[in-house]
């Protein structure tokens, strides 16, 4: 049997069993039952102060808000499908407790401006656990970059080999990826932590509250000034969860990176079983699952992103129910993105990379062309034109079944007059990484100024 709604005082029939159960949204906004009470108590305490409600009042409200928490805790009041939302079933059991004193909780609020500020400090502890879990991951990517410093592998693009470069170089690049991940939540953070209690339904309150009181309560920044906008949009929900996409999309890379490398292929990394599956069907397999399910879970965390926007377009001013289906992408973009960098980060620990292997590959190929084209253009000859005739040479080793390491000064100057005993310097791939002078680059003197500079920035960085 539903309880009486604590809105009903206008209908003359109780909302049908049909219409709660469609409407009801307790079986996602109960998760939101420890900030509900909290922003309760600021506001109970700031009514208080404020001379609303008397000071013996106020701390018999506080007690039995704190014993409803344990309650809830404990199992002893269970938030069911018997009320609409947590913050009617937190209200209807203040008033069980302590009778009609209960009732005056609601002075100068909504459960719009209520529900607004739930969420605000649900995503502020949100955005603290995302960015511990964000630093953890990228001080594993650092502590694989100092394990492996002076491992050369392939570098890629259009998933081509390129030219050699580190494998910590390749590994910082996603440390710096997660960085700006981590910047855009305490970004997003800003413009988050401001209070909307007190905006009410919409116009705000005829009672002489103090909001920025609450606000400071509640450790917020500040309100957000305009009422109507207090409690009619979700574009702080909308960012973070945008912040979440791109955390996923970086995640995804990496992922895929693992998928492909631990290939027989590639076989540049090997995988522990502790984070791989096997088939049904075939005995030999070994399948990276946990890395695909990581790629594969960048969809569930668009999704959510593309369903706020697409809910909140077009609605007008100010609070519509629809808003109301914020709540399972909200949760879902959440508990995604925390479980993908928690196992991501385990997976990299337990990774393996094949020194010998990324080496290996190095000198069956032709990366360092573009080093041959450089010593070419440092001996006064056009890059162009230097590019042709390294292209030339590249032709010529595919068609000998031959690699740079092969070549001798003769055939060289076949191409080139303009080539000397000094380009061998050029050709093996240890050369070609020393060689490199700009800043960031894949030289080891560069890469070793990233690490020491992520060494500092990471430990110093409170989690």
């Amino acid at each position: 049997m539903a309880h009486q709604a604590l809105w009903g005082g206008r209908f003359k029939e109780p909302l049908s069993e049909i219409a709660l159960k469609f409407s009801s949204s307790i079986d996602l906004d109960r998760q939101l039952y420890q900030e509900d009470i909290a922003g309760s108590v600021a506001h109970v305490e700031m009514l208080s102060a404020c001379g609303i409600l008397t000071a013996a009042e106020g701390r018999r409200m506080k007690t039995a808000l704190k014993a409803i928490q344990k309650e809830i805790e404990t199992g002893k009041f269970r938030l069911n499908g018997d009320y609409e939302d947590v913050h009617l079933a937190v209200e209807h059991r203040l008033i069980q407790k302590i009778g009609p004193l209960g009732g005056k909780l609601h002075t100068g609020r909504s459960r719009n401006d209520q529900v607004a500020l739930d969420e605000r400090l649900y995503l502020r502890s949100a955005i603290r656990e995302l960015s511990r879990l964000l630093t953890q991951m990228q001080r594993v990517l650092l502590y694989k970059a100092e394990k492996y410093f002076g491992v050369l592998m392939p570098g890629y693009t259009h998933v081509q080999r390129a030219q050699p470069v580190m494998l910590s170089h390749y590994l910082l690049a996603y440390v710096s990826m997660f960085e700006r991940d981590y910047e855009r939540l305490q970004d997003c953070r800003v413009r988050l932590n401001k209070s909307p209690l007190g905006a009410a339904a919409l116009a705000g309150t005829s009672f002489p509250i103090d909001r920025l009181k609450a606000a400071r309560k509640l450790h917020f920044d500040g309100i957000v000034e305009n009422s109507i906008d207090a409690v009619s949009d979700r574009d702080y929900l909308i960012e973070f969860v945008s912040s979440c996409a791109l955390i996923l999309m970086h995640l995804s890379r990496l992922a895929e990176e693992v998928v492909l490398w631990s290939t027989k292929e590639f076989s540049f990394v090997t995988i522990s079983d502790a984070y791989a599956t096997g088939s049904s069907i075939m005995p030999q397999k070994k399948n990276p699952d946990i890395a695909e399910l990581v790629r594969g879970k960048a969809g569930r965390v668009y999704g959510a992103l593309m369903n706020l926007l697409t809910l909140m377009k077009g609605l007008p001013l100010a609070y519509n129910r629809d808003m109301q289906e914020d709540k399972f992408p909200m949760f879902d973009a959440v508990n995604t993105t925390r479980q993908s960098l928690f196992v991501a980060s385990h997976m990299l620990v337990h990774t393996t990379f094949h020194k010998n292997r990324l080496t290996e590959e190095l000198r069956e190929d032709f990366t360092t062309a573009t080093d041959v084209a450089d010593y070419l253009v440092r001996k006064g000859v056009p890059f162009r034109e230097a590019h042709e005739v390294t292209g030339k040479i590249v032709s010529y080793c595919l068609d000998h079944r031959m690699f740079f390491g092969n070549l001798d000064l003769e055939t060289l100057k076949i191409f080139s007059k303009s080539f000397d005993s000094d380009v061998f310097d050029f050709l093996l791939p240890h050369k070609s990484v020393e060689q490199k002078q700009s800043a960031g680059s894949t030289s080891p003197q560069e890469v070793k100024k990233q690490i020491v500079r992520w060494t500092r920035v990471l430990r110093g960085r409170k989690i």
